[in-house]
């Protein structure tokens, strides 16, 4: 008896495994701080989700003092989230916090894509099925 309850054990934590890799998951994160300690704390989690998932749709939606993450005189991780977007992570930046901080799309990565207002962004990624997490701490 023993033996079946082991084998049953180990068929269920291996179907677990792939069915976690195998599941297309749909992610928004939201990131709206300037910390440069919760942009590399971001970075960790995108690194540490395409370990486990690395089919996962990745969408950053940036708005507020956020947009210095994705500024390209600011940001400490602009290498780290070029080589995310090159894995297919978007990043969109809200248009309303640009008018806001005066800044210019020349100012943000060539990567950056953009939407009008950021938390509606959001919204409507979750009515599609995405999950939310808030990015950083």
């Amino acid at each position: 008896m023993k033996n079946v309850l082991l084998l049953f054990l180990l068929l269920t934590a291996k179907y677990s495994v792939v069915t976690a890799q195998q599941t297309k998951h749909q992610i928004v994160f939201q990131l709206i701080t300037a910390d440069t300690t919760a942009h590399k704390a971001f970075v960790k989690q995108l690194n540490n989700i395409y370990q486990v998932a690395p089919t996962a749709d990745i969408k950053v939606v940036v708005h507020g003092p956020g947009l210095d993450m994705l500024s390209s005189s600011k940001s400490i991780v602009g290498n780290q989230l070029k080589t995310a977007a090159e894995r297919g992570v978007v990043f969109e930046v809200c248009e309303f916090s640009m008018k806001e901080r005066k800044v210019e799309k020349s100012m943000l990565f060539s990567f950056a894509q953009y939407t009008p207002a950021g938390i509606i962004r959001i919204v409507e990624l979750q009515e599609q099925g995405f999950s939310y997490i808030k990015a950083g701490f």
